[in-house]
């Protein structure tokens, strides 16, 4: 088990609401939670009813378009969007694949 560390120039360890092992003591007030989260919920409950399933069909449609025409920014968010983001690992061969593939489409 490890003691807390020293907080403040004077290594002072101020536990606060927590135990001598650092955990949360019974009866810990918790934080103020997140101040902005009832707004957010607000803007995402109206961004969800002002834009329709066929919104939506279109404006991926249009994304899917520009995408075949070669524009990177699109393809990678079909990509993202459709498969997952990249995995670091993977990542570098995946864009040398898309550089092969904009080189192979130049005239």
């Amino acid at each position: 088990m490890t003691t807390p560390s020293a907080n403040g120039a004077n290594g002072h360890v101020d536990l606060g609401d927590r135990d001598a092992a650092g955990r949360f003591a019974v009866g810990n007030r918790g934080g103020p939670g997140n101040p902005h989260a009832a707004q957010v919920s607000r803007l995402r409950t109206a961004m969800l009813a002002a834009v329709s399933e066929d919104d939506m069909r279109a404006i991926v449609a249009r994304l899917v378009e520009l995408a075949k025409a070669g524009n990177v920014a699109a393809a990678r968010e079909v990509f993202d969007r459709t498969l997952g983001k990249t995995q670091e690992a993977d990542f570098l061969e995946r864009i040398e694949s898309l550089e092969r593939l904009l080189e192979s489409r130049r005239p």
